[in-house]
């Protein structure tokens, strides 16, 4: 039997992606010695909290149906293969699924884990709003997929000034 998700575990799944990428931009504008680059990070992390509260909105607004577990699941697997995409999809805020920031890391280097990382979340919501039903809100994922390409955007130009 294949796992499947109902409309809620899918958002849950894009608010920890979110949350992990607030913490990365925070971490990082921190680790930042260039005012420029640290405003822009800031900046970042402001729009991820935005996406977050957006996704936990759209979760209070699902039905009761939509809320339900889409297959029997004694021993809570979904749950955790929810963790473990989130981990692995969305892993803003980490160079790779398994590695932090060092606190050594170059501003461009930061902003090039900073670009892949959004690619990759860029590419998990295409998926993931295909699985949201239009009146779950279809129409937000397709709004925080524009405001993760104008993010790549916004990266790419401060990569082009550091370059």
């Amino acid at each position: 039997m294949g796992i499947t998700f109902n409309a809620s575990e899918i958002f849950e799944i894009a608010e920890e992606i979110e949350r992990n990428g607030a913490k990365f931009y925070r971490r990082a504008a921190a680790n930042s010695p260039d005012k420029g680059t640290k405003q822009m990070l800031l900046n970042m992390a402001s729009m991820e909290d935005g996406h977050l509260k957006i996704f936990e909105e759209m979760k209070k607004q699902l039905s009761g149906k939509e809320k339900e577990w889409a297959i029997f699941d004694p021993d809570n697997q979904s749950a955790l293969y929810l963790q473990a995409m989130a981990d692995a999809r969305g892993y803003e805020g980490k160079i790779n699924p398994g590695k932090e920031l060092t606190g050594n890391e170059t501003a461009k280097e930061i902003i090039e884990i900073a670009l892949n990382s959004e690619k990759e979340s860029v590419l998990f919501y295409f998926g993931l709003k295909d699985m949201v039903p239009v009146r779950a809100g279809r129409d937000k994922v397709e709004i925080i997929i524009r405001e993760e390409l104008n993010h790549i955007t916004t990266l790419l130009k401060q990569l082009k000034a550091l370059t």
